[in-house]
């Protein structure tokens, strides 16, 4: 069935593949921070092994409210390794780095999905589309306080 909420197909389309790079980015610093949880050692271990399931918890439910959003635009979303690699801004880490390296990487990955997030913003105001707009607005808080967060650790 053809799609009529208000908003046109190029700007869905458009918008939807903004939230697909937010998508990739969010899932890829959902795997991060994970990984950071389970590997993370040293005097700050108790402090950011807790911090960082905080953290990745509330991505996990985050990638489900992207991808939701984009399928609601009528685009389907990214869900495989391979594309997520393809679209995200976030670097892979080649080894286990220590827990300083760990929280610079996080903060700098939580800037990452803040800039995606408000890359979009324009498109989706412009647009009328105030439930991006909204999922954007949320998001952005998260990674900047969870930005802020870790760095006030350093």
């Amino acid at each position: 069935m053809q799609i009529n909420i208000g908003i046109e197909e190029n700007a869905r389309k458009e918008i939807a593949g903004g939230l697909n790079r937010l998508l990739s980015d969010s899932y890829t610093l959902y795997l991060k921070t994970h990984n950071y949880h389970w590997n993370v050692t040293g005097p700050m271990f108790q402090t950011l092994h807790i911090m960082f399931e905080e953290q990745y918890t509330e991505l996990w439910a985050a990638v489900d409210i992207i991808a939701e959003r984009i399928r609601a635009l009528g685009e389907f979303a990214p869900g495989t390794y391979q594309e997520f690699s393809r679209l995200t801004a976030i670097p892979e880490d080649e080894t286990i780095p220590d827990a300083e390296a760990m929280i610079r990487n996080l903060v700098e990955a939580n800037e990452i999905v803040t800039r995606t997030a408000r890359s979009i913003v324009s498109v989706a105001s412009a647009a009328g589309d105030e439930p991006t707009v909204g999922l954007l607005g949320s998001r952005m808080e998260v990674s900047e306080k969870n930005a802020w967060m870790l760095r006030s650790l350093l």
